[in-house]
């Protein structure tokens, strides 16, 4: 990190091997980089010493240095939940304190609720006071109410909403990732600058359109020839609708034997594989199973069709599912029910998939009846819709930009 360039440090409540920060965070930071910031991470590593050697963290902050990223891990601590949370918290905001009297920080940018907090903590007992940024994401205590992880209205619930209520008066600047999380947060608009920054993908890297156009050779290489696959990619249980995606698909191989379930997370795959098999699909008609990120875009370019069913709540309507842009830029149109996010009005007007707006098998059956009806273009047009809504660095890279550009004048 130069000392000449604005300094950053990006906190980050998840460790570094994680997909999501994989797919969605060091990208971000390498487009603050190409933009002339000093960018700093630091995240919380789980079971830090059996994961990871001395020699593992200095060939990855090797790496991350040769992109211009400073790397420090923290252990994270996991039980109990709201003890070791707190410990963490604690230990975090001195450690963020620490790094804004040695970098001279004019930037501390926190992911999610926790994340901030240590920011702002830090910063309320130290010295000099840089710019704080609070990466919204979503609206984190509705969702472990809406989950069942919290009770609805309970002690955690109140604590979390005084908590997020006194960061919101501290920051100085806001991402959120759906305009209807903005209009929902500021209904008259804000005072302090906010970018909506949907969930991204990076085509230079992860999706060329090289990767799109090997349909065929991926299908044979998975042993998906003739096959129609229907895929999921994420987590399943809480508010991914799991049972509900199981009936679609089994509407759909009623409809078309050659139907295939693909499900690619990290989640425990046994409730899903129940929910298929009690359905009527063997062995041979499913994969469940995880995949590094690096390996998604060869199995979504062996794919036809894309799932994202979650629990619409007020929570999920700040919500950008990472799957959408990846399955666009994959070519694939979409099957998502209504109410979460901005989904409906990107496949609405951009006219790259099919709400569903009942769970029922007469919505799945006009769902897959439609999808038929598209055209044979309809993977470039996906594409075409990737590139200009999601695309990593004229939308996300660029926006991130505006917003540090703004705060630091």
């Amino acid at each position: 990190m130069s000392d000449h360039d604005p300094q950053a440090l990006y906190i980050c409540y998840f460790g570094l091997r994680e997909p999501l920060v994989q797919t969605q965070v060091l990208p971000y930071l390498r487009e603050l980089v190409k933009g002339g910031m000093g960018v700093g991470i630091v995240t919380f590593e789980p079971e830090m010493r059996s994961r990871w050697t001395v020699d593992d963290i200095a060939e990855q902050k090797r790496e991350l240095a040769d992109q211009g990223i400073e790397w420090d891990a923290l252990p994270y601590h996991k039980t109990p939940s709201s003890m070791a949370t707190a410990y963490d918290v604690l230990t975090g905001s001195l450690f963020v304190r620490r790094k804004i009297r040695e970098r001279s920080l004019d930037v501390v940018h926190g992911r999610i609720h926790v994340a901030t907090l240590m920011g702002a903590l830090a910063r309320k007992f130290s010295s000099r006071k840089p710019k704080l940024i609070f990466d919204i994401r979503g609206f984190f205590p509705e969702e472990y109410t809406d989950a069942g992880v919290w009770p609805e209205n309970g002690l955690l619930y109140r604590c979390a909403k005084r908590v997020e209520k006194w960061l919101m008066d501290q920051a100085d600047g806001f991402v959120v990732l759906t305009d209807k999380a903005r209009s929902l947060l500021w209904p008259d608009g804000s005072e302090k600058p906010v970018e909506v920054i949907p969930c991204c993908v990076d085509f230079a890297t992860r999706f060329p359109e090289s990767a799109s156009r090997a349909r065929d050779a991926m299908r044979e290489k998975l042993g998906l020839q003739g096959r129609t696959v229907y895929t999921h990619i994420g987590a399943l249980g809480g508010l991914y609708l799991s049972k509900e995606m199981a009936d679609l698909l089994a509407v759909a191989r009623e409809l078309d034997p050659r139907t295939f379930a693909l499900f690619l997370t990290q989640s425990d795959p046994t409730e899903i594989v129940r929910l298929l098999k009690d359905r009527g699909f063997s062995e041979s008609d499913l994969f469940v199973g995880r995949a590094a990120p690096d390996e998604v875009p060869q199995y979504l370019a062996a794919s036809d069709v894309g799932l994202s069913f979650v629990k619409a709540t007020y929570a999920t309507q700040s919500r950008s599912p990472t799957k959408i842009p990846e399955y666009l830029a994959s070519g694939l149109p979409i099957i998502a029910n209504s109410g979460v996010g901005d989904v409906d009005e990107l496949i609405r007007t951009e006219n790259v998939g099919v709400l569903i707006d009942r769970f029922e098998r007469e919505s799945y059956q006009n769902a897959i009846y439609a999808l038929r009806r598209f055209r044979i273009d309809i993977g470039p047009r996906c594409r075409e819709v990737a590139l200009r809504r999601f695309d990593l660095e004229t939308v996300g890279g660029e926006r991130y930009r505006r917003l540090y550009g703004s705060l630091l004048g």
